[in-house]
């Protein structure tokens, strides 16, 4: 796995050694990034359930001024703040080690520009986040939520939460959903 574009272009990222986490492919990282350009210059983002911190790294190394990394896993923790001094990015990161539920009312932004989710799948957990993201004052109608999910996950629910899908991506094995405040 490696950084695609920007600052820390090239550089290879380490994954945690266990298997608790599925880092996303190079090629999907591109086409999700494509995506997300417009909207990464300064812009505050979110990684929540981090991983090997890749996308949040990338979201950095691609202009995003600051991102927060949620994960509680401790190899993962390890892995996030590895890579994160490996490709000079950790004075624009917080890491925030502890249950993605919880660090949601710990984020102290005035506005958070980009959400990424990668949850573990076919759990329910997007469902549960986005329910705390209709609460917290830094997620507002130009906010970006963006969840990672498998392409069985239903997002019926969304317009009951007062959320709108804006764009969805189909992979082989997964999708992405976008969503913003209605």
């Amino acid at each position: 796995m490696r950084v695609i574009a920007g600052t820390a272009r090239s550089l290879r990222l380490k994954t945690p050694e266990d298997m608790s986490t599925r880092p996303t492919t190079d090629r999907i990282k591109e086409t999700l990034f494509n995506m997300l350009q417009p909207y990464l210059a300064d812009a505050v983002f979110i990684d929540l359930y981090s991983g090997s911190g890749g996308i949040g790294i990338e979201a950095l190394s691609r202009g995003a001024r600051h991102a927060y990394f949620v994960e509680n896993n401790r190899n993962a923790i390890a892995c996030i703040t590895e890579n994160l001094q490996f490709t000079r990015l950790m004075d624009r990161a917080t890491i925030l080690k502890q249950d993605v539920l919880s660090a949601l009312s710990g984020i102290h932004e005035k506005e958070a520009d980009v959400i990424f989710m990668d949850p573990p799948y076919n759990c329910g957990y997007e469902k549960q986040v986005l329910q705390v993201l209709t609460g917290v004052p830094y997620v507002t109608e130009n906010t970006l939520i963006v969840a990672e999910a498998s392409l069985e996950t239903d997002f019926t629910y969304l317009d009951q939460l007062g959320f709108c899908i804006t764009k969805d991506k189909c992979y082989k094995t997964n999708k992405h959903i976008f969503c913003r405040k209605a």
